[in-house]
């Protein structure tokens, strides 16, 4: 039998979990376009909610970022997962997680700043995504590998650092700075190795 406390909770505890979500939502949008500067009063103010309520779900602009950067990550392993999944050739399954994956990079300044070494200490609390992330990358160069399609030494390691570079034409609205030509260069840089022309 419900009691009042009972009846009292369930909405209180219906509408926590909307302000998180909004929070979430709005936070994502801020820091999204203006990197990890942004303000937490500018993520309260465009939520609707009191600064109090923020901080009541996220104690510091570390634990919000650390969230956002975690859905980041969980995008990626769905994208790496669905590609293995896909029945696709290898080299092309390859490919298209490195494009898919860049493009949600592309549109977030936070994840931009955190790969090029801004955020490292972000990065380095996700632990376990991290590692699914790596298990499933290395699942995917080795079927690739193995079909001739990309280079025989090349490591979740590398993957990692191609996004990295990536990042950094993306922080640069300049001539020459083109993250898709950078791609498409390193996606050609890693495809199997030719044999040498005699000299």
């Amino acid at each position: 039998m419900n009691t009042v406390a009972d009846t009292l909770e369930k909405p209180q505890r219906a509408d926590a979990r909307r302000n998180h979500e909004r929070i979430l939502q709005c936070a994502r949008e801020v820091f999204s376009a203006e990197g990890v500067d942004a303000q937490m009063d500018e993520v309260a103010q465009r939520a609707g909610v009191g600064v109090g309520t923020l901080y009541r779900h996220f104690p510091t602009k570390e634990a919000l970022l650390l969230e956002l950067l975690r859905e980041r990550v969980l995008v990626f392993i769905d994208n790496t997962r669905n590609a293995l999944e896909s029945g696709q050739p290898a080299g092309e399954a390859f490919r298209a997680v490195l494009v898919a994956n860049a493009e949600v990079v592309a549109g977030d300044a936070v994840c931009q700043q955190v790969l090029v070494g801004m955020g490292e200490q972000l990065w380095a609390k996700l632990g376990g995504e991290r590692d699914q992330l790596d298990t499933l990358t290395a699942e995917l160069i080795d079927r690739a590998q193995r079909a001739g399609a990309v280079r025989s030494d090349l490591t979740p390691s590398d993957v990692g650092m191609m996004m990295c570079g990536l990042c950094t034409s993306m922080t640069r609205d300049a001539p020459g700075f083109d993250w898709r030509r950078h791609l498409a260069l390193l996606l050609d840089g890693v495809g199997p190795q030719r044999p040498q022309s005699p000299a």
